[in-house]
């Protein structure tokens, strides 16, 4: 890990200021200005962090991790999940920070122990798995600062906290361990129309092989993951754009369920 220093370190607090001020004030920006876009994951992970600590407090800290990777063979990128973004299932989302309004079915895993940093032995798959307390299905809701993040620069994306906006999170899913993830399907509906339907789809494919991952690569900037936080792998439908006015429901055939509703002016 490289921690910006002197000017470089200022132009990044500047970067995040400018992302947080878009996300705050509804002012979306098309991208920041070259000279003030990361360059590298490290980079990346410093805005993060500066966004994250914007919306956190000693009794509202961070709720977990994002992470997924575009392809089984890429290394995987994380983001932290603000603990008062994260609702449970049938959540009314209205006021005027829901204005992109992405979704994106995924798989998360609730943490019942702790897994702090351990620099002798990595954690093995099984010990992370020791410490899953459930699995749930849930909705990650997409935002950002950027009025398109799609089209803006990848690092300028990433560095917004990877257009992360809220969870919501479906009840746990029963013996998750024999789940066939290969051949699990999912269907994201908005309105009562099935938007995306797709089988064993998640982009990372074996994505539970990301949370060892985080527990060891990922403790360096995580500085561990504790008992109560989330940890959500990724999208299996992309991203799909909701309207102000619409019931969301996620169906996986064997994980369950998890819905939301917006309530927004346009």
């Amino acid at each position: 890990m490289i921690e910006p220093t002197g000017p470089r370190e200022a132009q990044l607090i500047e970067t995040s200021n400018i992302l947080l001020d878009a996300r705050r004030t509804g002012v979306l920006i098309d991208d920041l200005p070259v000279e003030l876009r990361p360059t590298t994951m490290d980079e990346v992970y410093f805005v993060q962090g500066l966004i994250a600590q914007a919306y956190t407090t000693p009794e509202d800290g961070i709720g977990g991790w994002k992470i997924g990777a575009p392809n089984p063979e890429a290394t995987p990128a994380y983001a932290p999940l603000p603990k008062v973004w994260i609702a449970p299932s049938g959540a009314l989302l209205s006021g005027s920070q829901w204005r992109y309004r992405g979704l994106e079915a995924e798989i998360a895993f609730l943490l019942g122990a702790d897994l702090p940093p351990r620099s002798d032995t990595p954690y093995t798959r099984e010990e992370v798995l020791a410490a899953v307390a459930s699995c749930h299905p849930v909705i990650e809701v997409l935002e950002s600062g950027l009025l398109d993040p799609m089209k803006a620069d990848r690092m300028s994306m990433l560095a917004d906290l990877q257009m992360h906006g809220g969870l919501v999170y479906g009840a746990p899913v029963p013996e998750w361990q024999s789940i066939d993830w290969t051949q699990e399907t999912v269907a994201l509906a908005v309105d009562g129309s099935i938007r995306v339907e797709r089988t064993g789809s998640n982009t990372s494919g074996d994505f539970v092989k990301l949370l060892p991952w985080l527990a060891n690569e990922g403790a360096i900037r995580t500085r561990g993951l504790y008992a109560g936080q989330w940890i959500t792998t990724g999208s299996w439908t992309g991203n799909t754009l909701a309207m102000g006015q619409s019931s969301v429901d996620v169906r996986f055939h064997t994980a369950g369920r998890v819905t939301l509703r917006y309530s927004v002016e346009d």
